[in-house]
C-alpha cells in the first residue's frame, strides 16, 4: 500500500510538472506579447501577429490559454516581442518614440477590410498612406499627419509649432524620413 501512494505522489507531480511547463512555453508561431483591447484593458499572453498581411492578430492569453484573433479596430495597442503599437482607424502603426508627439510607421492597410455589426458589414476606411510610410501623431487631440516628402515642410511646422530646435532638426534632415525621429524626440524634452 505504502509503494502505491509513493507511486501515486511522484505520477501527480509529474503531472503537476508538466502542466507547469506547459504554461510557460510560447505555442509555436507565436511570440510574447501584451494587447490593449478597446476598454483599455492590458492582457498578458501570446501574439502571432497577422499585421501586414490583414491588420489581424491571434491572441492567446496567460490567464485562461483561449486563441482569439483580434482586427485592429478592436485593440487599441499591443506590444509584440518588445515591439509597440498603436491602432488607429483598424490600422497597426509601429511606435517609433513617443510622448506628447509620438512618431509613428503604419504597418498594415485595414482600407476596405469588412468588419461585422451583426451580419451586416461596415467598411472601415482605414487611415491614409501605405505601410512604411511615416506619421506625426499627437497624443493629445489625437490627430495623424502623414509626412512625405512633399508635405514634410508643412507637417514640421504646424507639428513642432513654438520649439525651434526641433524644426532646425527636422531642416537638417535630407530625403530620410525616418531620421525626423530625432526632431520628435527634440520636441517631446523641450520642457526637460
Amino acid at each position: 500500500m505504502k509503494i502505491l501512494k509513493t507511486i501515486a505522489a511522484v505520477l501527480l507531480l509529474n503531472l503537476t510538472l508538466l502542466a507547469a511547463k506547459a504554461q510557460t512555453e510560447v505555442p509555436a508561431g507565436f511570440k510574447k506579447g501584451t494587447i490593449v483591447v478597446a476598454d483599455g484593458n492590458m492582457i498578458s499572453g501570446y501574439v502571432k501577429e497577422n499585421i501586414r498581411k490583414n491588420a489581424s492578430l491571434s491572441f492567446i492569453s496567460d490567464i485562461d490559454q483561449k486563441k482569439k484573433n483580434y482586427d485592429g479596430s478592436d485593440l487599441k495597442g499591443a506590444e509584440i516581442d518588445g515591439v509597440k503599437y498603436i491602432c488607429i482607424k483598424g490600422d497597426f502603426f509601429k511606435v517609433l518614440c513617443e510622448g506628447e508627439l509620438s512618431f509613428l510607421q503604419k504597418s498594415s492597410d485595414a482600407s476596405g477590410k469588412p468588419s461585422y455589426n451583426g451580419i451586416e458589414p461596415i467598411y472601415v476606411s482605414g487611415t491614409e498612406g501605405k505601410p512604411n510610410d511615416y506619421f506625426i501623431y499627437n497624443n493629445k487631440d489625437r490627430q495623424l499627419k502623414l509626412v512625405s516628402k512633399k508635405n514634410k515642410g508643412e507637417v514640421v511646422a504646424a507639428s513642432f509649432a513654438g520649439c525651434n530646435a526641433a524644426i532646425d532638426k527636422a531642416k537638417s534632415i535630407d530625403n530620410d524620413l525616418s531620421q525626423l525621429k530625432e526632431a520628435v524626440v527634440v520636441y517631446n524634452n523641450r520642457n526637460n
